[in-house]
């Protein structure tokens, strides 16, 4: 077995976009590590993320040090920069996104328990407060993933990965078959 060549995994990603049809996007709500930003970019443009609302303390995406990290995936996303969370919450709560909070909180509910269907706006917080308390007061579900080892946190990026995926995993389909969202 060998890797993939650039054709191969242009084949191999172009087969699973048609087994999804999920619609996310991103809140990030003080965010401020500019690698970290730089990273959850990446992740969001491999993921089709259609649009992220960088509010608070959130670093640039023109950052220097997040764009080396972002490697330029940023061009990908439709982004809106230099909202204060409250301005955040009031755009989307006025779009389609149903507002999903990424956090360890009382009451949150295990990723894979959750349901992630529809349009979903997935809330991610700093890097050590986590999210704010406006942003919690303003999420429809809270959302935790579970971790099996002795650290009890995630990196923020990390913890985006891992949900971004999650969210489009429970939208695959077997190919033939229409998708259930």
């Amino acid at each position: 077995m060998k890797p993939l060549d650039g054709t191969g995994q242009k084949r191999l990603h172009r087969d699973w976009r048609r087994q999804t049809n999920a619609d996310v996007a991103l809140l990030l709500d003080s965010v401020q590590t500019p690698y970290n930003v730089g990273s959850i970019l990446r992740t969001a443009a491999a993921y089709r993320v259609a649009h992220i609302w960088s509010a608070g303390a959130t670093e640039s995406a023109r950052h220097v040090k997040t764009n080396k990290t972002a490697l330029g995936s940023a061009r990908y996303i439709d982004i809106t920069e230099g909202l204060t969370i409250e301005e955040s919450l009031e755009a989307i709560a006025a779009s389609p996104y149903r507002l999903v909070g990424v956090e360890l909180a009382p009451n949150a509910v295990p990723i894979h328990e959750a349901d992630l269907s529809g349009p979903v706006c997935l809330a991610l917080g700093h890097e050590d407060r986590g999210l704010s308390a406006t942003c919690l007061d303003a999420c429809d579900t809270v959302i935790y993933i579970p971790q099996l080892g002795k650290i009890g946190s995630l990196n923020v990026a990390v913890a985006a990965s891992i949900a971004l995926y999650e969210l489009h995993r429970q939208g695959w389909q077997p190919p033939g078959q229409p998708t259930a969202r």
